[in-house]
């Protein structure tokens, strides 16, 4: 019988409209007395029979719930003829938690447009080699899938055949086709505009990028910021309190009306639900954007923080060096090239990528006893030789001899902002390469944003040279630049700023960087989209457009504000209400609840602006 109620509360309330306007209509207009009291008196037991359910559910788990003040106002009224009231507030509550919901429904669009992007079906490549259409659940790991122009990717995978463009504006938010051909990886819940791709699947589901975003963001969405578990707290308490005052109220004056019109003014609502609904308006606004924001301690931490501090390559840069000045001391240098190349395929570095695609394809050697060196680079065997490939720490490690004129061309490249690659032979240098990496653009704009924003230190970190890291620094303005930094060494600087009492933000990329940004107050991976990335961050920008930057940290600061706003609201309404009832003589429970509703709906239009907000 509850759940049916429950179920038909939209019918309830067009059954009690229709029956309020009777019971006036023959009262005024028709001066009948008695339909007007039978049409009221049914209004206010349709009314208050899913009202009085509800907070039947809420005592039950011991809670005391708005329904269950509603409730005893209403039965309140009813026992004293009150019947225009308690048919009026019945109304006018339920037909506010009507309004309050598909406002609230509103405020989730984000995570409703999300859900509905996920791919439902694929085209799956069968035993005998034919393609058919099954559900998406059907699909595993290492199927192969056929996709043809217009249909969604199905999984996380990787382009066996085929060549077509895809938009993954669903991942990064950034609605720009991205050209896709053999071995390059696919998004789940992107689409191929053109051309026809085979791909096989290496991750479904749930696992795949696009559902951990989906996950991610229903998350943080149902999290709740200290400043809601105070509100819940403060709740818990508030109402009895309520409670408590109605019954004392009656005890001293015997004013049954005053007693349970102070009940229906003392409702929270706009308070239990301002800071929710800004929080979701907030965190949804970001989804739209390719931000990813972890919850709302996550936003109220993001709109406080002072300092920010940047790794350098792939952040500040776009993360795709080049060779561009280069120094040969030897004369056998297609021998040298060779050894560097071979050793260089050995790493995954950045630089060592730049140094194989400038060398081009040459027969590699074999390469034995290849060692890392922390912070320096890489020394292996080729051919029976030494060869050693990093920067200078290593060289001198080595104890390879630099002569003033290498010193000279170091401090050459690196005044042109190069970073350094030095290759040594059974200890005599051989190769020195200046590799040079492009800011980004829109970087020291943006950079300018964030500090009108309120950032007050910008922060360069980077494992490059000292000189490379200074040119950088001084074209984009930052406060403080440091070179030569390994991650454990961007940590520890991270733990000083901390000891100042700065509030610091880490942007990196989410991989190298993990020790810092789970270490500072907020970690923000750029160009995300990896599983490291997600994981580890605090916040995740899906794309490299460094303008995400300013836009959530100014997002961040919107919704905290408009928090403020709606707790603001809620408590006034709440005082002036009960100042009302007290030093007034116009106030009634129908003018209360119809004031309370529309507090309620200010809170929630005014979290929703954030839905629109932009930088």
């Amino acid at each position: 019988m509850q759940k049916f109620i429950l179920g038909r509360k939209n019918y309830i309330i067009i059954v009690i409209a229709i029956l309020i306007i009777t019971a006036f209509v023959s009262k005024l207009g028709f001066e009948n007395e008695q339909i007007a009291i039978w049409a009221l008196v049914i209004a206010s037991i349709l009314g208050v029979s899913p009202i009085a359910i509800q907070a039947y559910q809420a005592l039950r788990v011991k809670v005391v719930s708005i329904d269950v003040l509603v409730t005893i106002a209403v039965i309140g009224a009813f026992l004293i003829r009150n019947y225009e009231e308690s048919a009026i507030v019945t109304f006018l509550f339920l037909f506010g938690a009507y309004l309050e919901q598909r406002t609230l429904n509103k405020t989730r669009s984000a995570i409703k447009e999300l859900t509905e992007m996920a791919p439902e079906v694929a085209l799956k490549q069968l035993k005998n080699g034919e393609f058919e259409e099954v559900a998406i659940e059907e699909v595993d790991v290492g199927d192969i899938l056929l996709v043809k122009t217009g249909a969604k990717i199905p999984v996380d995978g990787t382009v066996l055949t085929g060549e077509g463009y895809i938009n993954e504006a669903s991942i990064t938010g950034e609605a720009v086709s991205v050209s896709k051909k053999k071995d390059s990886g696919v998004y789940a819940g992107t689409i191929l505009e053109n051309g026809t791709l085979q791909i096989t699947a290496d991750r479904v589901g749930e696992d795949t990028t696009f559902g951990k975003i989906i996950e991610l963001v229903e998350e943080a969405q149902d999290s709740k910021s200290e400043a809601e578990r105070f509100i819940d707290r403060f709740s818990k308490y508030y109402t009895p309190a309520v409670l408590v005052l109605s019954f004392i109220v009656w005890l001293i004056s015997r004013d049954i009306q005053l007693a349970i019109t102070i009940l229906v003014l003392g409702c929270p609502g706009a308070l239990v639900i301002g800071v929710p609904v800004s929080n979701v308006a907030g965190i949804g606004n970001g989804a739209r954007h390719g931000i990813l924001l972890k919850g709302s301690e996550v936003i109220n931490d993001f709109s406080k923080l002072d300092t920010m501090v940047f790794d350098k390559t792939g952040t500040l840069t776009i993360g795709n060096p080049r060779v561009a000045d280069k120094e040969i001391y030897a004369d056998n240098v297609d021998d040298v090239f060779a050894y560097l190349s071979s050793v260089e395929k050995e790493s995954d570095h950045p630089l060592a990528k730049a140094v194989v695609e400038y060398i081009g394809d040459i027969e590699p050697f074999r390469v034995e006893k290849t060692e890392v060196v922390k912070g320096g680079g890489i020394v292996a065997h080729v051919e029976g030789h030494r060869v050693a490939v990093g920067n200078v720490a290593l060289m001198k490690k080595e104890n390879v001899h630099l002569s003033e004129k290498v010193q000279a061309d170091i401090d050459r490249f690196e005044g042109n902002g190069n970073s350094l690659v030095l290759t040594s032979v059974d200890g005599e240098l051989k190769v020195l390469l200046g590799i040079r990496d492009q800011i980004r653009p829109g970087v020291k704009e943006n950079l300018q944003k964030l500090k009108k924003l309120g950032v007050k230190n910008l922060v360069v970190l980077s494992g490059d040279n000292q000189g490379t890291v200074d040119l950088v620094s001084r074209e984009l303005g930052f406060t403080e630049a440091y070179g030569h930094m390994l991650p454990e060494d961007k940590s520890a600087y991270i733990k000083v700023l901390q000891e100042r009492g700065q509030i610091v933000a880490f942007v990196g990329d989410g991989v190298n960087d993990s020790p810092s940004l789970a270490l500072a107050q907020i970690g923000i991976a750029m160009g995300g989209g990896t599983d490291v990335a997600i994981e580890t961050s605090d916040v995740v920008l899906m794309n490299s457009d460094f303008s995400l930057l300013p836009h959530a940290l100014g997002l961040t600061k919107a919704t905290a504000n408009n928090m403020r706003q709606n707790i603001f609201i809620a408590v006034g309404v709440v005082l002036v209400l009960l100042a009302s009832v007290f030093f007034s003589d116009w106030m009634n429970m129908s003018i209360g609840m119809l004031v309370h509703e529309a507090s309620i709906l200010v809170v929630i239009l005014n979290g929703m602006r954030l839905l629109d907000y932009k930088l």
